[in-house]
């Protein structure tokens, strides 16, 4: 890689969580140098937030920054947005429409329209569109997309994906649990936009798959809470198999229990989230077996993204540090008219669209006691 890509960022200020583990990721492989920021639409905790990074240019207004960045010649070649849900769109317009490629939290928007607006603004400008589902970026989760794509498990029959936490079971009284449970700031999804738009990402990436019909039941257990923290989902995919899918943010005794079974004619592959180099593939008819991230038989999909020895667990920075890192192959390349690798690929605003669109299939049809909808 030549120099390293100048990236701004817009929240992620004082008191963020994801912030925080953006910067890290950026700076994992050492392809990026953080250069601007606007953390805080709040002057004082902006200035305060870009000291305590050393971080030279702090800006209040995201739009002054896209603005000036975009006219000095040492300016962000990227910004990282990692705001909330309803500011993805406002911010990614005013970078894009200047030339700065975007690397933007999950999900996409937090509503269907402005979903839309951000494809079609995305597709207008010359620059990239990332999205960071960073489970997409854990090598055993590219192994499996390979094994499938490879055909070892046949035609996929049955796709099983969960993400079950427990951490709003109860009335939370802190920044993170404010905005995600709010309509304004998250959208019409509470645990299917936080966590559900993860596992139908999850499952459509290893799989291939696209969802074409879903019947929901979307539910809120705890009092007073305007979104859901549960949901059951079932999904009719294109080519016939089907697939269920379980969120909860109220499921005591699980941390994040993100888990993954696909299930094809020939064979079945099995993963858990909270053991990631662990990958289990039953072929029919045959014993079990355990492919660990750095055994025999792993292919160059998951031994390009492998850091550390055998036996030492890469996990959750790890991952979003592979997105990146294959990010900035792709702008690294854009920009200096050179070929990435080959294996580098992220999700973007297709991606972003599915889930956003999974999340208004579900509203519309747990409205409708569980219809099915088309996607």
């Amino acid at each position: 890689m030549s120099d390293r890509i100048r990236l701004g960022m817009v929240g992620g200020g004082e008191g963020a969580f994801i912030g925080a583990v953006h910067r890290i990721a950026a700076r994992m492989d050492d392809h990026f140098e953080l250069v601007a920021g606007a953390f805080s639409s709040d002057a004082e905790r902006a200035e305060r937030s870009a000291e305590t990074l050393r971080v030279a240019r702090s800006y209040s207004d995201y739009v002054e920054m896209a603005k000036r960045e975009a006219r000095l010649k040492s300016g962000a070649e990227a910004v990282a947005i990692v705001t909330p849900n309803h500011l993805h769109w406002p911010v990614a317009r005013e970078f894009l429409k200047r030339g700065i490629h975007v690397i933007c939290d999950k999900p996409l928007t937090s509503t269907l329209a402005d979903a839309r607006k951000l494809a079609k603004a995305a597709e207008s400008s010359g620059a990239m569109f990332i999205l960071t589902h960073n489970y997409s970026g854990y090598p055993m989760i590219r192994q499996a997309r390979a094994m499938v794509e490879a055909g070892d498990l046949g035609k996929i029959r049955v796709v099983q994906v969960e993400y079950s936490q427990d951490w709003l079971s109860r009335t939370v009284d802190n920044k993170q649990a404010a905005w995600r449970t709010d309509p304004e700031k998250s959208g019409a999804g509470g645990s299917t936009g936080d966590i559900g738009t993860h596992a139908h990402h999850l499952a459509g990436y290893v799989t291939g798959l696209q969802v074409e019909e879903l019947a929901a039941d979307l539910h809120t257990f705890v009092d007073g809470r305007a979104l859901d923290d549960n949901a059951h989902v079932m999904m009719r995919y294109q080519g016939g198999a089907k697939g269920m899918l379980w969120c909860s943010q109220v499921a005591a005794g699980n941390e994040n229990g993100l888990r993954l079974r696909v299930y094809g004619e020939n064979g079945g592959l099995e993963w858990d989230q909270e053991n990631p180099n662990q990958l289990w593939y039953t072929p029919l008819g045959e014993p079990k077996r355990l492919l660990t991230r750095a055994g025999a038989g792993i292919g160059d999909a998951a031994a390009r993204l492998s850091r550390t020895p055998a036996g030492h667990p890469e996990g959750y920075l790890e991952g979003f540090a592979n997105i990146y890192s294959d990010a900035a192959a792709l702008i690294t390349a854009a920009r200096d008219g050179s070929t990435p690798d080959a294996g580098a690929h992220v999700p973007g605003i297709a991606d972003g669209l599915a889930g956003v669109g999974f999340v208004d299939a579900c509203v519309r049809s747990s409205k409708r006691n569980g219809a099915w909808v088309s996607m």
